[in-house]
């Protein structure tokens, strides 16, 4: 019998493509965000460890002051590549790409950083809320505390309600779509501000489920079809500075199943619940929204969630 983990790997998919790990290097934002929280968190002679290295870039920038990087992964495809790169590029030999399973490894002593990208918006699809988990358990099991410092730190969950522009040339389709967040998308209108709806702090035990229930008020009459999910990357805290280092993930607009007409004012109940790591259609089945109250009902009574 198949586990759990295993069944939703098969379905998902076992290994992101070797090509959206390229288009991942031309992601600006992505890479100057990283460069920079692990220049900040990575002191000279400190121990890294990758978790899902894929081209082995994050560990080429901490190879840059660490004595030491472990970089896992699991494809062997990547492997390859990571191998290939980390051999081109200065500092590379200080990298060690080991082929195997982020779930089960444990590096040979303790480490300062733990690096595990998060890529996918709301900590879907992908594992790394329940690799991180697994593996403080296994390393406090080890080598005792303290835990090292990961990278993120922490995550920022929000949400919020669109009237999406579903007409392609004709061809009427709610589909899920990815947006780059510094674009204006005409086909875009929000029609309340967002919420946040999760808080993943890593220095402590995260839940595997996510859930939540909460209220928005209607900032312009139209249809919500739409819920635009926002996850914000915490990679490091500079307390110096009393600032963070941020990543922003693209934005997730999912379609509704029953879009709501609304009015400016009206208050709208949405929520949701979906497991981290699992499928974005487990995600849309529990997606509900509806008017809870409507505004010549309840005038100005009910303030907006900011994220």
């Amino acid at each position: 019998m198949l586990n759990e983990r295993e069944i939703e790997s098969c379905y998902l998919g076992q290994f992101i493509p070797v090509h959206y790990h390229h288009n991942m290097l031309m992601d600006q934002n992505r890479m100057h965000s990283f460069k920079s929280a692990i220049a900040y968190a990575v002191k000279p002679g400190m121990k890294v460890l990758e978790l899902g290295g894929g081209t082995g870039v994050l560990s080429f920038f901490a190879a840059a002051k660490a004595s030491k990087v472990y970089c896992v992964e699991f494809n062997p495809d990547m492997v390859k590549e990571a191998r290939k790169f980390l051999a081109i590029n200065p500092n590379g030999e200080k990298v060690e790409v080991i082929h195997a399973d982020a779930f089960e490894y444990l590096p040979p002593e303790p480490v300062d950083v733990v690096i595990c990208e998060m890529i996918h918006v709301g900590m879907l699809r992908e594992k790394q809320v329940e690799v991180i988990e697994s593996f403080k358990r296994r390393y406090l099991e080890r080598f005792g505390g303290p835990l090292p410092v990961f990278m993120p730190e922490a995550v920022i969950m929000a949400v919020q309600p669109l009237q999406q522009e579903y007409d392609f040339e004709g061809f009427f389709a709610p589909i899920v779509q990815f947006q780059e967040t510094q674009v204006i998308y005409p086909g875009t209108v929000e029609m309340a501000q967002p919420a946040v709806y999760s808080v993943l702090d890593f220095t402590q035990p995260n839940d595997m489920m996510i859930g939540w229930q909460g209220k928005f008020v209607v900032e312009r009459s139209g249809c919500v079809n739409a819920m635009r999910f926002v996850t914000k990357n915490i990679l490091s805290v500079v307390q110096e500075r009393n600032s963070t280092i941020d990543w922003l993930n693209h934005y997730m607009t999912l379609p509704l199943a029953k879009p709501v007409q609304a009015k400016e004012g009206d208050v709208l109940e949405v929520s949701f619940q979906y497991r981290a790591g699992g499928s974005l259609p487990s995600l849309q089945a529990s997606l509900r929204c509806e008017v809870l109250y409507e505004s010549a009902l309840q005038p100005h009574h009910y303030a907006p969630a900011y994220a």
